[in-house]
């Protein structure tokens, strides 16, 4: 461990380790090795973490700062976030081996959020209600709900931060951010913003761990109010039951195997970059990767001609280099698992038109080329396994019922992509597409302005957007008697 970095939880406004010194290790994909040691916080580490959450929301400063206070706050937060870009992108790069030019441009660009939500913080409003009753105003407020538990996974875990962390302080909640045990450094060094932008102490808390006890800890904690997570199903599942202990509201954003729909009147250039951008931008490691294909038996053989043929051209290697165009795997379980399944997808009949193997001589780092699968059925296992990586599967449609029936067989429903030229198709088809998010003649683009959530084993609830702002909050209802008549015996009926 001597030549690895060492990490700090950020807890009550200092930094601290884990209680008893335990740690971990995080590894570089792009070399297999141990280059950070991180925290691994226990049962008591988040007991008084949700305690000092606990004082700054009902207690501190923070608890009657007002909300244009708030929002300099967040604006703050976004102007140091945009100047250190390089150095958050170059530490989300090394434990994570996403492209620097990807993290360095997103570091910068979730400004943005934080713009927005600083923004919104003074326009959330109640209402007067035209009650049915005499003598009576009756008014709603907006409150903060109390403690938010944010928990992000190791991949865009800025970005995932900004859209939970942003919205919830500007509804005046404090947050309990707990980074992924793969690749916890960013959020970690993201303390070091938040104690520069000078918030009180115990307003945005940093815990990273393992699931148990942490993650378990935290998320069946009493003194939680809200969870929003980011991550897998199975994960979600075990969230799920640990918020029965305390009853917190829960939302949950679980990825998906999103299709991309192709017609044979497609403009065919911008259709394959923008399925080359779906899958294999960030190594295929989005939640929104358009890994599922489905093209029309008509164009199919060109597009799939196209489309190999700059698969097979992608500059994959050291992530830190301006040249790559894709790097590594985040896990070396990862790496093993999307092996396994393009396997059994082979086994299951469908033919392999290019990569599907580690390339050579890039050492020890978890690399995988990029990958295309021609399924012969579309019963194939590979259709409805999130793999996480740079694998896209490819099916054929005859008409345009036949592919919105393909589209919807998934499980998941995050979100999908459609080309054509038809207006009215496109319209079609971003109603009957079960997804949260339909992007038509483009793909994979966010802003803080867009809501961004999907159906089913996607999850439920929405992050970005104004009305985000609104999910951070519970509505107060306030009666106010304006009769200067004294109220009647209950007991005497007229």
């Amino acid at each position: 461990m001597n030549n690895t970095s060492r990490y700090q939880m950020f807890i009550d406004g200092a930094w601290c380790d884990a209680s008893g010194g335990r740690s971990f290790e995080t590894i570089n994909p792009a070399t297999g090795q141990p280059w950070a040691s991180v925290p691994d916080a226990t049962a008591e580490d988040v007991d008084r973490t949700v305690a000092a959450a606990r004082r700054a929301f009902t207690e501190g400063p923070w608890a009657s700062t007002n909300a244009t206070a708030r929002g300099k706050f967040l604006r703050r937060i976004g102007d140091l976030l945009a100047g250190k870009s390089e150095a958050l992108g170059s530490i989300e790069t090394t434990d994570t081996g996403k492209m620097l030019k990807e993290t360095r441009w997103q570091a910068g660009y979730i400004a943005e959020y934080f713009h927005f939500y600083a923004g919104l913080a003074d326009k959330l409003h109640g209402e007067t209600l035209p009650i049915d009753k005499p003598d009576m105003m009756v008014m709603t407020t907006r409150e903060p709900l109390g403690v938010v538990a944010a928990v992000v996974p190791w991949n865009s875990q800025l970005f995932l931060t900004a859209v939970k962390m942003a919205p919830a302080l500007a509804a005046g909640n404090t947050v309990i951010l707990k980074a992924s045990e793969h690749a916890p450094a960013a959020m970690l060094e993201f303390g070091h913003i938040i104690e520069e932008a000078g918030l009180p102490p115990g307003v945005v808390n940093i815990i990273s761990g393992l699931a148990e006890p942490c993650g378990r800890a935290l998320t069946s904690h009493p003194g939680i109010d809200r969870i929003s997570f980011t991550g897998g199903p199975e994960t979600a599942r075990h969230i799920i039951r640990n918020s029965a202990e305390n009853l917190a509201e829960v939302s949950l954003e679980l990825g998906g195997k999103s299709p991309v729909l192709v017609f044979e009147d497609a403009d065919l250039e911008s259709a394959v970059n923008g399925v080359v951008a779906g899958i294999f931008g960030a190594s295929g490691q989005s939640c929104v990767a358009g890994s599922r294909l489905l093209l029309h038996e008509s164009i199919a053989d060109q597009f799939l001609e196209k489309l190999v043929g700059i698969a097979s051209q992608i500059r994959i290697g050291d992530p830190m280099a301006e040249d790559t165009q894709m790097g590594p795997l985040a896990t070396r379980g990862q790496l093993a698992r999307i092996e396994r399944e393009v396997a059994g997808a082979v086994a299951q009949g469908a033919k392999l038109l290019c990569g599907g193997r580690q390339p050579p001589g890039l050492g020890e780092g978890w690399y995988y080329e990029p990958t295309v699968i021609d399924c012969s059925s579309p019963d194939n296992t590979i259709l409805d396994t999130e793999l996480f990586g740079p694998v896209l599967s490819v099916l054929r449609f005859r008409t345009e019922a036949e592919a919105v029936e393909l589209a919807n067989r998934s499980s998941y429903g995050l979100a999908s992509g459609v080309f054509s030229r038809d207006g009215a198709r496109t319209l079609r088809l971003s109603k009957a597409l079960r997804a949260g998010i339909v992007w038509v003649n483009t793909y994979r683009m966010v802003s803080p302005i867009a809501e961004f959530g999907g159906f089913r084993h996607s999850g439920y609830g929405r992050e970005s957007g104004a009305q985000a702002i609104y999910d951070y909050t519970r509505t107060k209802t306030i009666w106010l008697n304006t009769s200067s008549t004294p109220i009647a015996n209950p007991f005497v009926m007229r």
